[in-house]
């Protein structure tokens, strides 16, 4: 008799989303992507939205596909932060969600400080200060668009969009709901005052669940359409970040994790928030992660710069797969210059390669003609940055860390999992690279009483899983390197 137990898990990135089978067996996690699709922004007016009517349908096809692969127990779903969608009151959506990378909060901070001091404003949320932050986009659209305001009943985050559309169930799951900087990091609730202050309706935020609640089972209409058996559906830890932060192989308390996408995500966990001079002074975030813990890290903008160099590149007719972009860049002189790669120029779409040329020849007086020099470019910027971020989080923790795991589709880069060695004198454990669909599962699998906790979940995900390691190499140049770049960044 088999013993296989699958669940389904979807998990969408910035530009992609796949639907991948998870079978639990004989003590391993097995995964088989089903289906895979592409995540676009579309512009119209000039305001960038997410395309959530045609993600809605992608789902459904994912589960279309998945009758093919037996009984399915139960279906979670994660995303990145930030992001909503605005319903009715009769539980429609108002407009389709509008993307992070919109422009509409630009220059918002010094609006929103005039309402709530900065200071107030972090020691009460424990989030990191980006104008992309839920309630920086909820305050502009308050500003910009008072009648589509005035017509919210409930703001859902997306996996709680998502899940909702799947289950008639309007929550809030504790992991999304503490990227938006509406949070009460210490009290793990809707902040009252900071919604005061910024003259939003707390009517609008829906309950809070913790992570691995079970919602409901998939709605009627929906089984009956796609003629498929019901299951529950999870709110597993519906930030991605978070889901990928329970797949780290790793048996240690004390570590430190790269989770590298479009965005990085550096940082620690912990049993409680950092919230001091030194958090604030660094702008670090505390997010709430899976068995309530705290997740102590640092965003940085990641592969973003890789994947829209690529894009930029195409439309000029020059077709590249990321291994050739690795390899020229393997042939280009090291340390010629470095770029921020959190510098505000780099936030938006665009001629990505441009900007950095143009910002080399500002900051450094050197002219990078070649892809291989972008690239390389982008890659020792990215493993220095994360050096800082490093050097943050220890001071911050009082911890010092000889050792980072690298999770997500970054460590399919040998050059950047190498360089960030050098750059942190840490040895580096790359793997796995779907940390977010393996800790999407292992929730599920611990919801349904599968696996006993989040710590049996990481041993059986190491055993199941190959973990490359990268040793430092030539630590004396790359510390000699990093107080160019410090200086740079610093100016």
């Amino acid at each position: 008799m088999s013993n296989d137990y699958k669940v389904l898990a979807i998990d969408f990135g910035a530009s992609s989303g796949r639907a991948i089978i998870g079978n639990f067996k004989n003590n391993k996690i097995e995964i088989e992507e089903i289906h895979r699709f592409s995540n676009d922004p579309v512009k119209l007016n000039d305001t960038m939205y997410w395309d959530f009517l045609r993600l809605f349908f992608e789902i459904k096809t994912s589960l279309i596909k998945s009758k093919k692969y037996g009984k399915i127990e139960s279906m979670g779903i994660d995303t990145w932060g930030v992001d909503f969608g605005m319903l009715d009151k009769e539980g429609n959506l108002i407009e389709n969600p509008v993307h992070y990378r919109d422009e509409r909060t630009d220059n918002i901070l010094d609006e929103v400080f005039k309402n709530i001091d900065k200071e107030e404003l972090y020691n009460t949320t424990g989030n990191q200060i980006m104008n992309i932050n839920t309630a920086f986009q909820l305050f502009s659209l308050k500003q910009k668009r008072p009648d589509i305001f005035n017509r919210i009943d409930k703001i859902l985050l997306m996996p709680d969009l998502f899940n909702y559309f799947f289950t008639g169930k309007k929550v809030s799951e504790i992991s999304i709901a503490s990227t938006t900087q509406l949070l009460e990091q210490n009290k793990r609730k809707w902040a009252k005052k900071v919604i005061e202050k910024l003259d939003l309706k707390e009517d609008i935020f829906a309950n809070i669940v913790h992570s691995g609640t079970i919602l409901a089972p998939l709605k009627d209409s929906i089984a009956e359409e796609l003629d498929i058996h019901k299951f529950n559906i999870i709110s597993i830890a519906g930030h991605d970040t978070q889901s990928a932060v329970v797949a780290i192989p790793t048996e240690e308390d004390d570590f430190i994790f790269l989770s590298c996408g479009t965005w990085s995500l550096m940082g620690t966990e912990l049993d409680s928030p950092i919230i001091n001079e030194k958090s604030i002074k660094y702008n670090i975030t505390n997010e709430i992660g899976y068995e309530q813990k705290t997740t102590f890290l640092k965003n940085i903008i990641g592969l973003w710069l890789i994947q829209e160099s690529k894009r930029q590149w195409e439309k000029e007719g020059q077709e590249y797969s990321f291994s050739d972009l690795e390899n020229l860049a393997n042939k280009e002189e090291a340390f010629k210059c470095f770029i921020d790669p959190d510098d505000e120029i780099f936030v938006h779409p665009g001629n990505i390669p441009k900007l950095i040329k143009n910002y080399c020849k500002q900051k450094f007086g050197i002219e990078i003609k070649t892809v291989g020099d972008v690239v390389r470019v982008i890659n020792e910027s990215l493993a220095f940055k994360y050096k800082c971020a490093l050097e943050e989080i220890e001071e911050c923790t009082g911890k010092k860390y000889n050792s980072i795991y690298m999770i997500g589709g970054g460590v399919q880069s040998q050059m950047l999992c190498q360089m960030t060695a050098n750059a942190c004198n840490c040895t580096v454990y790359a793997g796995p690279i779907e940390a977010t669909v393996l800790g999407n599962i292992s929730i599920q699998l611990i919801t349904n009483k599968k696996i006993k906790n989040m710590k049996e979940a990481r041993k059986i995900i190491k055993n199941s899983e190959t973990i490359k390691v990268y040793k430092p190499q030539n630590i004396e140049e790359w510390n000699k390197n990093y107080i160019r770049f410090k200086n740079l960044i610093n100016k």
